[in-house]
């Protein structure tokens, strides 16, 4: 079926609808922060958030990862753009170009699972190695409620806690997608097109920790990218209640939410802000930020959220 571009484009809209809603359900931060900026008097409506981009992790073993999960995307109008590379957490990425200026970017990465010791590369395939063929060639991209339900469902059998455990031990990436598979990783509000006081991280960051929300301190609380015109800023994950194949119950890492700031390139720094869209300010991401937005999910951040109830 050879779906127009404006049709595929509409059908992503609901696929993004579907993911963004359960992502809402799970990571109670959104809707606070959404009410903190209304509160505040920055936004009116929720609606009025942009959103820069959203990011999914995955697993580099047969039949998944990158590859799989892309052709999602791609059948909608992304373009895949650059690659990253992090060689400490053994991930590879790339980011994927929208096909209307006002749809968020995308950020796929990927485990290099071969990289991982025999130990822990043989528990990630005793998972996913019941997964033998494509599973995104099975489905009908042109049907949003098909693509959402993939999204959200099982692809390999509930793990065991004992190895959740020996995972993150060693990958704590691995852990977290052995368990939350392809659930929205974060989204990411643009915060340059905020009202003054408001569009900066800087200020962006001082309203949310005045708020009462944490934010990831790994690398510094602001990510900046060494031209200086792109800086992030995560919360930490959201802690929730796991129910694991052999019964047990723990608090996990779930999911974040990111900030962007993405400032004029030299050549449109003259413009007023009023007059500056996306393709005047900094585009795509840096492997130095993203290397410690990574860090949202990890016990080192997660370990200052405390307020999680059985």
């Amino acid at each position: 079926m050879n779906t127009p571009t404006t049709d595929r484009i509409a059908i992503f809209e609901q696929v993004l609808d579907g993911l963004m809603r359960r992502y809402r359900e799970r990571v109670p931060d959104v809707t606070a922060i959404a009410q903190a900026m209304i509160a505040e008097g920055i936004i009116t409506d929720p609606k009025q958030i942009e959103n820069d981009h959203i990011a999914f992790r995955t697993m580099g073993v047969p039949h998944l990862g990158i590859r799989s999960l892309e052709k999602i995307f791609l059948h909608y109008g992304y373009e895949r753009r650059d690659r990253y590379h992090f060689p400490v957490k053994k991930l590879d990425a790339f980011w994927y170009h929208p096909p209307r200026p006002d749809l968020p970017r995308i950020f796929i990465s990927e485990l290099r699972v071969h990289d991982l010791s025999a130990e822990a590369a043989a528990i990630i395939h005793s998972y996913t190695d019941e997964v033998t063929s494509d599973p995104v060639d099975t489905l009908d991209l042109d049907d949003a409620a098909q693509v959402d339900d993939f999204l959200h469902r099982p692809l390999w059998r509930l793990p065991t806690w004992a190895d959740y455990q020996r995972l993150a031990a060693e990958s704590e990436y691995a852990a977290w997608v052995i368990y939350n598979r392809y659930y929205l990783n974060h989204f990411t509000i643009t915060v340059h097109n905020l009202p003054p006081g408001y569009n900066t991280i800087a200020d962006f960051n001082h309203f949310l920790e005045r708020r009462g929300f944490k934010l990831n301190d790994a690398g510094g609380k602001i990510k900046i990218s060494p031209d200086g015109k792109l800086l992030q800023s995560s919360t930490v994950a959201e802690m929730i209640w796991a129910e694991f194949a052999d019964g047990e119950r723990h608090q996990i890492s779930g999911s974040y939410v990111e900030f962007a700031e993405r400032r004029p390139l030299d050549e449109f720094a003259h413009l007023p802000p009023h007059e500056l869209r996306r393709e005047h300010r900094r585009e795509g991401f840096e492997a130095g930020n993203a290397d410690k937005i990574f860090e949202s999910t990890y016990s080192t951040q997660t370990v200052k959220r405390s307020n999680v109830q059985a």
